[in-house]
């Protein structure tokens, strides 16, 4: 909720817009002051207790993604300026920034677009700019293996066989005795300074889910902030809705993930992906490694004390494995797409003692060895012993710190697991309703929903999904 001040009433006569001290019901007007108050859409009311209004629903998501730019950089913040302007007026349109720095507009097809960019040139950002060609939006994602080839031959272990060896030529300059593919897909890969050794198995994820997924991307960023302020102890204002959508959404998993593979997978969801939010998931199938559910704000409400896991060593390298799952699940190793619907299942995860001693944060002064307790002793200060020891850890490897060391396996890992499966690239899909003649039906690309035959002779009313690509 906010407060805020109307400024101005206007009557919306044409073209023109006459401007009144009060305007009866109605009418369609325009209100003036509320550019800082309302983003798309909003509810006006002098009580507290006026029920909102259903948000606008459109029936066309925006699906045609161009970047834009000005002709001359100096002008970006008018552009910027603009682009906000332009997305508070128009409801259907969508601004955001993509990881390389470009300013993207999404709008529902090619009219709409090139009334979006006319009103960006002439009333909101009033420069030039340059437009790029549509970007066209892929995902990665992997299968169950097919038992029968394109000619319905079938598939022996000749398949599996193929599967290794690809991966084995696609990772060419990493030594073989650091990796290893099983022939059931399980990937093992170890760091290069020998420490630590990740097992990832890629397994698809059932359509349901990976819908469900998508759909519920809002209450999974919440579910995210919520877990990070238990993390950092920082208190909590849990709305029970919020709470109810979250149990919702875990319930709902439980019931599409059955089977013997899937056998408490929901509990055992270490992160979602990409960006923690989207719809991929990182399964912790470690044996004697316990780490804080992701569903600990819900235990968290029973409880009301934050619920901790054992304490293990594997928990000071934990964000290490998470950040290689979100950088594989943004940029995957097909096109660097980013994934959907797969699930990555972390079975093995060994560290080596000498790790947590060269990790500079575990170093602590009650970590101290005898033989440094003697060197304190002789020179007086244990502080100065505890960052000699932290120098020297940081020196010793000349690969780096364990940590990043981490994160590249396990991202190294989570791509060759991916390749180890049969893969699959999708493309973005247009439904339309059209109308055409047989002679059109028989060129196009697209799958049939449902046709049936107009009055006029030799036209078809057709609903159909079109390859993104080939809309205009």
């Amino acid at each position: 909720l906010s407060c805020c001040t109307v400024e101005n009433l206007y009557l919306l006569m044409g073209r023109e817009l006459e401007e009144l001290e009060e305007i009866p019901a109605g009418n369609v007007m325009g209100i003036g002051g509320l550019e800082d108050c309302v983003l798309k859409t909003a509810t006006l009311s002098a009580s507290l207790a006026c029920s909102p209004f259903t948000p606008l629903n459109f029936e066309a998501a925006p699906i045609v993604r161009v970047a834009v730019e000005p002709k001359h950089p100096s002008e970006m913040p008018k552009l910027v300026s603009g682009m906000r302007l332009l997305n508070q007026a128009d409801p259907c349109v969508e601004v955001l920034i993509q990881e390389t720095g470009e300013h993207v507009l999404v709008t529902a097809g090619e009219v709409h677009l090139q009334r979006c960019l006319d009103d960006l040139r002439e009333r909101f950002a009033k420069i030039e700019i340059s437009v790029s060609k549509p970007i066209i939006p892929f995902r990665e994602t992997v299968v169950r293996p097919p038992k029968v080839d394109m000619v319905n031959e079938e598939l022996g272990k000749q398949q599996k066989v193929a599967v290794i060896h690809q991966v084995k030529e696609l990772s060419q300059g990493r030594s073989s005795d650091c990796q290893h593919v099983d022939p059931d897909g399980l990937v093992t890969l170890t760091t290069p300074n020998r420490l630590a050794t990740v097992c990832v198995r890629a397994i698809p994820l059932p359509q349901e889910v990976t819908v469900l997924l998508e759909r519920n991307s809002e209450v999974i960023r919440t579910l995210e902030l919520m877990n990070s302020s238990l993390r950092e102890g920082r208190a909590m204002d849990i709305n029970l809705r919020t709470l109810e959508a979250i149990a919702e959404l875990k319930d709902h998993l439980q019931s599409l993930l059955q089977g013997r593979k899937w056998r408490n997978a929901v509990e055992r969801i270490w992160a979602f992906g990409p960006r923690r939010y989207g719809p991929n998931i990182l399964l912790n199938s470690i044996k004697d490694y316990s780490r804080p559910s992701v569903w600990q704000c819900l235990e968290w409400r029973h409880s009301n004390d934050q619920v901790r896991a054992p304490a293990s060593p594997l928990r000071d390298f934990d964000n290490s494995i998470i950040s290689g799952f979100q950088l594989v699940t943004l940029s995957g190793p097909m096109c660097e797409e980013p994934l959907m619907g797969v699930c990555f299942s972390v079975e093995r995860w060994d560290v080596e003692s000498v790790a947590f001693s060269q990790n500079p944060d575990t170093l602590k002064e009650d970590s101290v060895s005898p033989e440094a307790l003697q060197d304190v002793n002789s020179h007086g200060n244990s502080e100065d012993v505890i960052a000699e020891r932290k120098m020297d850890a940081s020196s010793v490897d000349c690969y780096g710190p364990v940590s990043g060391q981490l994160i590249a396996a396990m991202k190294e890992a989570c791509r060759h697991a991916f390749q180890a499966q049969p893969q699959r690239l999708m493309a973005a899909m247009y439904t339309c309703e059209i109308m055409a003649t047989a002679e059109v039906l028989g060129k196009s690309v697209f799958f049939f929903l449902f046709f049936f035959f107009l009055f006029s002779p030799g036209f078809f009313f057709v609903g159909s999904s079109v390859p993104y690509m080939k809309v205009g």
